[in-house]
C-alpha cells in the first residue's frame, strides 16, 4: 500500500514555478465566473437601450447553453488541437462575443453577442480545469480546486458591484468591453505561461450525433426556464432530462465518446463523483433564482441586501474552500461525506426557516450550504481525475465544470416550473410568497439526499 501523498503548499501556487499557470487558470475561471452575475445586473439597463423585454430571460439562457455545449466539445478539442490553440481560439472567440454585446444596436445582436460568450466562456474555464489535469502536478490538484472555487465566491461579490457601478454610470457596455479585453489578455498569455504540447493523435471524427443530442437536450431545458406557461414548461423539462440521458446512451457508443464512458455510470467513483455534482446544482440553485426575489418580497429588503444575502452562500463555499484544499489525502473522504451531509442540512434548514422565520436564519442556511460545497466540490473534482485514466483525464476534467453547468441549468428550470406550479409566477404578492416559499424550497430536498448517496459511492473506496 502507498503512503497518501503531501498535498503542496499554498506557496507553491502563489510564488513557486506553478505560479503563472496557476494564475493563467484563475482567470480563466473568473471570466465565466463574473460574466453572467455582471450581466444579471446590468440587463434593465440593456432592455432600456436596446429593447427587447421579451427576451430578457434569454440573454442568460443563450448565454448558459453556449457554455454548456463549449465545455461539453472541451475535451476531445483540446486532445485534438492541443491545448494551447484551444485557449487562444476560445479567449478570441470570447473577446468577439464581447465585442458583439458591446456594439449591439438591437436585441438580436445583443442576443448573438451573448451566445458567442457563453461559447467563448465554456472553452476558456474547461479548458482551465483541463490545465489543472495536464499543467500541474497531481500534489497541488486539491489546491487549485480549491482555489477554483474561491473565484465563484469572489465573483459573487464583485460581480453584481462591477455591473452596479457600469449601470449606475449609464455606461452598460463599458462591462462588456472590460471583458473583451480580460479575454484578450488571457490569449496573449497562454503562449506565454501555459507550457507547450503536441496534440494527441487521434482521427476518430467529432462525435456529431452526441452533440446534436446534447444541443436539442440543452435548447430544451433552457426553453424551459424562461417560459411562462407551466404545463408547458413541465414538459419540456421533462423532454430535456429524458435528451440528457439518450446523450449518455449516444455517447456510449463507439467512436461517440464526447464525455467519459464513467459520467453515466454512478456505481463507478467518477460516475459518482459527476452525479454528486449534477444532483447538488440541482437542488440548490433555487437559492439562486428565487432566493433574493422572496427576501424582497416577504422581509422587504432592499435589492443590495437581498443579493448580498445570497451572496453569502458562495462566501461559506470560499471559506470551507481553504480549508479542505489544505487536508491530506487521507482526510478527502471524510471531508467530502461532511460536506454532502452539510448541504442537506443547509436545503432542511432553508425549507423550515424561509418566510417564517428572521432574516439571520436565512443567511445562516445559506452560509451552511456553502460551507457544504466548499468542504466537498474541489476534493470531488480532485478524486473525479484520479479515477479517470491517463488518456480521459482531458475529457474528465472538462466535464467538471460542464456538468455543473447543466445541473444548474436543469435546476434553474426545475425551480420556474415549481414555481408556475405554485402559482409565484402569476402571484408574487408577499402573502403568496411567504405561504409558497418552504413548499418551492422543500421540493428539492430529495435530490440534495440523492446527491448525498452519491457522496457515500464516491467515497467508499479507502483514501489512497
Amino acid at each position: 500500500m502507498t503512503e497518501p501523498a503531501e498535498p503542496g503548499a499554498w506557496r507553491d501556487l502563489i510564488a513557486g514555478p506553478a505560479a503563472p499557470r496557476a494564475a493563467l487558470i484563475v482567470l480563466g475561471i473568473w471570466l465565466n465566473a463574473a460574466d453572467a452575475l455582471v450581466t444579471a445586473t446590468i440587463m434593465p439597463s440593456v432592455v432600456r437601450d436596446v429593447g427587447g423585454a421579451a427576451y430578457y430571460g434569454w440573454a442568460i439562457a443563450v448565454y448558459l447553453t453556449g457554455s454548456i455545449l463549449a465545455g461539453a466539445t472541451a475535451g476531445r478539442l483540446s486532445q485534438r488541437t492541443g491545448l494551447r490553440p484551444a485557449m487562444i481560439g476560445a479567449a478570441l472567440a470570447y473577446a468577439v462575443g464581447c465585442t458583439l454585446s458591446a456594439s449591439a444596436p438591437t436585441v438580436g445582436m445583443f442576443l448573438l453577442g451573448r451566445a458567442l460568450q457563453g461559447v467563448g466562456s465554456g472553452w476558456v474555464v474547461a479548458y482551465s480545469y483541463v490545465a489543472i489535469g495536464v499543467a500541474l502536478p497531481e500534489r497541488l490538484w486539491p489546491r487549485m480546486f480549491s482555489a477554483g472555487a474561491a473565484v465563484w465566491g469572489v465573483a459573487s461579490i464583485l460581480g453584481p458591484f462591477i455591473g452596479g457601478v457600469f449601470a449606475q454610470l449609464g455606461q452598460w457596455r463599458g462591462a462588456f468591453w472590460m471583458f473583451a479585453g480580460q479575454g484578450l489578455a488571457f490569449a496573449a498569455a497562454v503562449p506565454v505561461f501555459l507550457p507547450r504540447a503536441a496534440p494527441e493523435a487521434d482521427d476518430r471524427p467529432l462525435p456529431w450525433r452526441t452533440i446534436v443530442v446534447l444541443t436539442a437536450a440543452i435548447a430544451l431545458i433552457a426553453a424551459a426556464d424562461v417560459l411562462p406557461d407551466a404545463t408547458l414548461d413541465m414538459g419540456l423539462l421533462a423532454a430535456g432530462v429524458c435528451g440528457l440521458g439518450l446523450a449518455a446512451r449516444v455517447n456510449a457508443a463507439p467512436g461517440e465518446r464526447l464525455l467519459p464512458p464513467d459520467a453515466a455510470r454512478i456505481l463507478t467513483v467518477a460516475g459518482a463523483g459527476y452525479a454528486m455534482i449534477f444532483t447538488m446544482e440541482i437542488a440548490t440553485q433555487v437559492f439562486n433564482v428565487y432566493e433574493a426575489a422572496i427576501l424582497q418580497s416577504v422581509y422587504r429588503v432592499s435589492p443590495l441586501v437581498a443579493g448580498y444575502t445570497v451572496a453569502v452562500m458562495a462566501l461559506g463555499w470560499t471559506a470551507a474552500a481553504f480549508l479542505a484544499g489544505s487536508q491530506p489525502e487521507a482526510r478527502h473522504g471524510a471531508f467530502i461525506r461532511v460536506g454532502a451531509a452539510t448541504i442537506v442540512l443547509g436545503c432542511l434548514l432553508m425549507t423550515l426557516a424561509i418566510g417564517r422565520e428572521p432574516l439571520g436564519w436565512i443567511v445562516s442556511a445559506g452560509a451552511i450550504v456553502g460551507v457544504g460545497f466548499g468542504l466537498s466540490w474541489a476534493l470531488t473534482a480532485s478524486r473525479i481525475l484520479k479515477a479517470l485514466p491517463d488518456d480521459e483525464r482531458a475529457i474528465g476534467s472538462a466535464a467538471v465544470p460542464t456538468t455543473s453547468l447543466i445541473g444548474g441549468a436543469v435546476g434553474a428550470a426545475m425551480a420556474g416550473a415549481a414555481a408556475n406550479v405554485l402559482g409565484l409566477a402569476h402571484a408574487f404578492t408577499p402573502a403568496h410568497a411567504q405561504a409558497s416559499a418552504p413548499w418551492l424550497f422543500g421540493a428539492f430536498l430529495p435530490l440534495a439526499g440523492l446527491g448525498c448517496l452519491a457522496a457515500l459511492r464516491l467515497t467508499s473506496e479507502p483514501d489512497a
